[in-house]
């Protein structure tokens, strides 16, 4: 038996004709597409976890690992987690607004927990995993972005609006992405506005087009952008007398977001909670 330094933790060895390492053991919903392929790829390369088990409409009965680019894995595609999640401990969803919900409260209850990153989820809809979480003893991750610097950024951004009161949000995104603003706007301007000092004056402007100062969120102004060749971004830009503070983050490729996913795997097996938000684990203490 030999302990083994891994992520800030230490692992446990057992010698039974050889070295076999007690695995996290992680499904994953949307397993096609770019981000689970994205999230596939990374559990490949972490000692601790193995990818037990698939599921994407889309490639149903392929394999994981051939889909994802990397050779086969042995694990065959499902349709959805419905099908049965076998012996994982941790479902990783990355779907789509219309079944990530569906998805939530099947992992709940089948005694798995899910770290979600798909957006596009409404108050209500988080309510409801709340209480199911609740009723289960289990712990859950969702997670508007999981990128590190995104998470600091809001972080940033919050800290910045105790001093300056009017502020826009400019986020960018891929053209392909559903929901409109993205979660992480919508994350952003909620820690601003709990945040802030004052509410920033009315905007007296008379928009000639509808919709061109955006949408608005307790009194901050977001505008989204939907664009072929862009993956992640997002500005948030204050001002105050004589002076522009801006602050931004680019995702120029979605390993930007493994780090993190990695991270709440790790941590959704010591939660019996319902987190929302990568912050709240990044900045617990």
């Amino acid at each position: 038996m030999r302990l083994v330094r891994c992520a800030n933790r230490f692992l446990l060895y057992l010698d039974m004709g050889g070295d076999t390492l007690s695995k996290i053991r992680v499904a994953v919903s949307g397993a096609a597409g770019k981000m689970g392929q994205e999230v596939v790829r990374a559990l490949t390369r972490e000692p601790d976890m193995e990818l037990v088990a698939a599921f994407d409409p889309k490639a149903a009965g392929k394999d994981a690992g051939e889909v994802a680019g990397i050779g086969a894995l042995g694990v065959t595609i499902a349709v959805d987690p419905a099908a049965g999640l076998g012996q994982a401990q941790v479902l990783v969803d990355f779907t789509e607004p219309a079944v990530v919900k569906k998805n939530i409260h099947t992992a709940l209850d089948q005694g798995v927990r899910p770290v979600v990153g798909t957006t596009g989820m409404s108050m209500e809809d988080l309510a409801d995993v709340r209480r199911w979480v609740k009723n289960t003893g289990l712990g859950a991750i969702i997670a508007p972005n999981f990128a590190i610097g995104a998470i600091l950024l809001m972080q940033f951004a919050k800290v910045a609006s105790r001093y300056f009161p009017h502020a826009e949000i400019i986020e960018l995104h891929h053209n392909q992405k559903k929901d409109a603003p993205s979660g992480t706007a919508i994350k952003t301007a909620q820690m601003m506005a709990a945040a802030r000092g004052q509410v920033a004056n009315e905007d007296p402007s008379e928009e000639k087009l509808c919709g061109v100062r955006g949408g608005q969120l307790e009194g901050i102004n977001i505008h989204s952008v939907r664009l072929p060749g862009l993956i992640a971004h997002q500005e948030v830009i204050f001002g105050g007398s004589g002076q522009i503070l801006t602050l931004r983050h680019d995702s120029t490729s979605r390993e930007s977001f493994m780090p993190g996913v990695m991270l709440a795997v790790r941590k959704v097996l010591e939660l019996d909670e319902l987190v929302y938000g990568l912050e709240n684990l990044l900045f617990a203490d």
